[in-house]
């Protein structure tokens, strides 16, 4: 696989009222994010609501994302399929449908709730690499959602796994990531997970951003992707400036609550959402709709 490169968009799963998957909208959202420039689709990762969609819709979403991708005939835009479990055995599992269906690639969380040491993180993402084969593993490490955390050195001996090329790096730690991006083979790709320092990253060195923002205003993230990617500090920083709004206020309230009721202001999807994830606050709404003004999406 091409190593990807530029704006991968964490996108949502739209819902029905009655909290049904939205397929058909699906389908509208992916083309309208390869018409919008974006370079890879994210699916089924946490803002997709991986953790309360059921094996069966999980799967599903995965298919119907490659499927719609695939009639872009002009322009290959790879999926990431988000195939994370805390059990080894259900990220093979999810890993070997999504390589079946032909996704691109598998985005692997740090195994949250049961905290594995670094030796069982070391054997969990090995394990996978080893089941799934040519298709190729970008481990994700998101500390403040999964209680457990992929340090430095650990994520350094997964380079040294067949089929293991990059990582999302969500802690926000510029320093961190700058250790990771000195030390690591050079054809091992670090992506930022964090929206508000994905800039900082990319001038150092990163090759992407996997945005949640990316979902309301794609052509924007691609464009400062490209910025940052192409050494234009002072374009990416331009562009950064305007979406700093929604960068915060996206995570106002429990994600994807603010994106999704952002995304109904613009007519791209309904606000359903199922629960724990509850509605946006009327407070919150205040605040996310400041934002799409201040980034002139209103």
């Amino acid at each position: 696989m091409t190593p990807i490169t530029g704006s991968i968009v964490a996108l949502i799963t739209p819902m029905l009222e009655d909290g049904s998957v939205d397929y058909p909208t699906l389908r509208k959202l992916i083309d309208w994010h390869i018409a919008q420039g974006t370079d890879c689709i994210g699916v089924v990762g946490t803002t997709g609501e991986s953790p309360t969609v059921n094996v069966q819709e999980h799967c599903e979403i995965i298919r119907v994302a490659v499927e719609q991708a695939r009639t872009h005939t002009d322009r290959h835009v790879p999926i990431m399929a988000g195939c994370g479990a805390n059990s080894t055995a259900e990220a093979i599992e999810l890993a070997r449908y999504a390589q079946k269906v032909g996704a691109d690639c598998q985005l692997q969380v740090v195994p949250y709730y049961n905290k594995p040491t670094q030796e069982g993180q070391y054997q969990h993402f090995k394990a996978i690499a080893e089941a799934t084969g040519d298709m190729p593993i970008i481990l994700y490490n998101v500390p403040g959602r999964t209680g457990a955390d992929l340090l430095h050195d650990t994520v350094l001996r997964l380079t040294q796994v067949p089929g293991i090329v990059g990582i999302k790096e969500a802690t926000g730690d510029i320093e961190r990531a700058q250790w990771l991006l000195r030390e690591a083979p050079r054809s091992f790709s670090v992506y930022s997970g964090d929206d508000s320092t994905a800039v900082a990253l990319m001038l150092c060195g990163g090759k992407g951003n996997v945005s949640v923002t990316a979902n309301l205003a794609p052509r924007l993230m691609h464009e400062l992707c490209e910025a940052a990617l192409a050494g234009d500090c002072a374009g990416a920083m331009r562009l950064q400036f305007q979406l700093l709004p929604l960068h915060k206020h996206l995570f106002t309230e429990a994600s994807p609550s603010a994106t999704k009721w952002a995304m109904a202001q613009l007519g791209l999807c309904g606000p359903t959402l199922r629960l724990p994830i509850v509605p946006l606050s009327e407070a919150g709404q205040v605040l996310v709709e400041g934002a799409l003004t201040a980034c002139g999406l209103l």
